[in-house]
């Protein structure tokens, strides 16, 4: 299943359970409230979609749910699954779905279904929050990248505005979202200066094409290191991560300069007189994954994986999260080698 490079598998019909495996969590609390589980698959509302997963992206955002918060008022009854993004086959389709059919290759995100998350065998989802899989990436990886994609391209392209031969900082750029966006500002044609986290993440961001890169926890003076690569000031930043690394970074940004980032990030930058501040949250739909599928494959995207578990290890992925020092995005492998 991992191989298959075109479009769609070659079946016409797929044959849906009734029920299905899923990593669910029956409270909230540490990593080990994650346990496998057998739950109804999803029904289907006329326009959505249902999945069968191959993998699901796991984010710091799930564990912040796991851990009790959640993005809207009224939180879905346990048994809950989580998991905001993942890639599969369509297995099934709402009546008024016309743009896939059973057997199509795709990549997902959905923040916070009340018909559960991606940590499962089946998911259901909005038919406008589905692309198909980008010609260049595996599945395994197109399932790391919807929702960290679209904020990174969101970020760079419709916030930031980044120019061809622009100075632009990424602050956290071997990060899951920090890495995409340090890839998407060099497609743009901006010169990028990284700061990462130890060795290996400065190594990681120079082979991700980074014009140079700082380890960000190393003690360098960051504004000395942002003017020597732009002597007359950054014109723009891009934050995954708030804190002393990037107010010494906005020092170095001349008048006129941009600092942007995705909503959550705390603290959040220090406002600075000449300077524009921008804060914004992804967005899905139609038209969005139509861009984000055209720029992985422009850009000849890689999604770095830092660690790949089963979906019964999904608790060993939430301990890996908070480990720290997490190199690009952890995966769960729901299907398939």
């Amino acid at each position: 299943m991992g191989g298959t490079s075109g479009r769609r598998l070659a079946i016409k019909r797929v044959r849906v359970p009734t029920t299905m495996k899923a990593a669910v969590i029956d409270r909230v609390g540490d990593p080990d409230v994650l346990t496998l589980a057998t739950l109804p698959v999803p029904s289907l509302d006329p326009d959505e979609v249902l999945i069968a997963l191959h993998t699901a992206g796991v984010a710091s955002w799930d564990a912040e749910m796991r851990g009790g918060w959640w993005p809207t008022k009224k939180r879905p009854p346990f048994p809950l699954v989580l998991g905001t993004d993942g890639s599969g086959t369509i297995a099934a389709v709402g009546s008024r779905v016309r743009r896939f059919a059973v057997g199509d290759v795709v990549y997902a995100y959905s923040f916070g279904s009340p018909k559960g998350g991606f940590y499962a065998e089946y998911v259901a989802v909005a038919a406008t929050n589905v692309g198909r899989r980008p010609s260049s990436l595996s599945l395994r990886d197109a399932g790391a990248g919807p929702a960290t994609g679209l904020t990174a391209l969101q970020g760079i392209e419709n916030v930031l505005r980044v120019k061809r031969g622009e100075s632009v900082v990424v602050v956290g750029a071997s990060g899951g979202v920090g890495s995409l966006a340090l890839q998407f500002a060099k497609w743009k044609g901006a010169r990028v200066l990284a700061t990462a986290s130890g060795k290996d993440g400065v190594a990681l961001v120079k082979r991700l094409g980074a014009d140079a890169a700082v380890d960000g926890r190393g003690g360098a003076d960051l504004r000395d290191a942002a003017l020597q690569f732009a002597p007359d000031g950054l014109d723009a930043i891009f934050a995954t991560a708030g804190g002393d690394v990037l107010e010494r970074l906005i020092d170095a940004v001349r008048p006129g300069g941009r600092v942007v980032w995705p909503s959550g990030i705390e603290p959040e930058p220090r406002k600075r007189r000449g300077i524009t501040f921008d804060s914004y949250d992804a967005a899905g739909g139609v038209r969005e994954f139509a861009r984000l599928t055209a720029a992985i494959e422009s850009a000849k995207l890689k999604v770095p994986i830092a660690a790949t578990f089963s979906l019964a290890d999904a608790a060993k992925a939430h301990e890996r999260l908070a480990a720290g020092h997490v190199l690009g995005k952890v995966v769960l492998r729901v299907r398939g080698r």
